[in-house]
């Protein structure tokens, strides 16, 4: 496995579009940074280009990715490597290569010019969330056979989380507003990765205008630390169920 996962990342680290994808995060996240004095304002400004920018080219790239290798998956499986080993291999370089490309262009700029408790939330915010969108494209990749269908599916589900769900939940908040739907819509949150990484650094700023209708139920309901850990929680499952899926798929998928 530590021989796969070598080969994936060297393989990626030379990828022009992880450096191009590097750069520009670099690049946003020092100007963004070095705006102003009020280093609050310009995290937050940082987590909204994070929320945006790290699920669709996490999902993308990684989606593609899988699709361009299927020749080096096919010659893998020829060998004798168990197909879980092989894929959960494949999946931790392209995880492995994005969080690296995370981590220096979101967070060494963030560590240098406002280093904090917020800043180290940040950064591992993005981090989750590209684990848990590359997750998402390793399973697009072993339900499609077809890679124009799985990108397509890659960019729905990138636009779904990014922008259509907060759109459907405050819908659904105007239309049941005469209701005690607090709680129920805690559930409803942990089912947004992206809302989830956005509480979850918000919960350290001292900023309770910015945040939102959905951020100020997890203060009220449960504070920052024990609204953190369950944020936390959410997340890991949001990595763990798509990686259990995909292998229970790959193992019965004929290539």
């Amino acid at each position: 496995m530590k021989t796969i996962v070598k080969y994936v990342l060297l393989d990626l680290l030379r990828n022009k579009t992880i450096l191009v994808y590097t750069v520009i995060l670099a690049a946003l996240a020092v100007s963004v940074l070095g705006m102003g004095s009020n280093s609050t304002k310009g995290m937050l400004s940082l987590l909204n280009i994070t929320l945006l920018f790290v699920p669709i080219i996490s999902i993308l790239f990684a989606t593609i990715y899988f699709f361009n290798s299927i020749e080096f998956t096919e010659l893998l499986l020829a060998q004798p490597i168990k197909r879980k080993t092989m894929l959960l291999a494949s999946y931790t370089g392209v995880a492995f290569a994005l969080g690296i490309a995370y981590i220096v262009g979101v967070g060494l700029p963030v560590c240098i010019l406002s280093y904090g408790i917020a800043a180290l939330t940040l950064i591992i915010s993005g981090l989750f969330l590209t684990l848990i969108f590359s997750a998402l494209a390793l399973l697009i990749f072993v339900l499609f056979k077809d890679k124009t269908k799985g990108i397509g599916a890659a960019i729905i589900i990138a636009l779904f989380f990014t922008l259509l769900f907060d759109g459907l939940l405050l819908s659904f908040i105007y239309s049941f507003s005469d209701y005690p739907i607090d709680r129920p819509l805690l559930g409803l949150i942990s089912l947004n990765p992206v809302d989830l990484g956005r509480i979850l650094v918000l919960l350290q700023l001292d900023v309770a205008v910015m945040m939102g209708y959905s951020g100020a139920l997890f203060k009220k309901f449960m504070g920052s630390a024990t609204g953190s850990i369950y944020v936390i929680g959410c997340m890991l499952f949001w990595i763990i169920i798509p990686l259990v899926i995909s292998v229970r798929v790959f193992k019965k998928k004929d290539l």
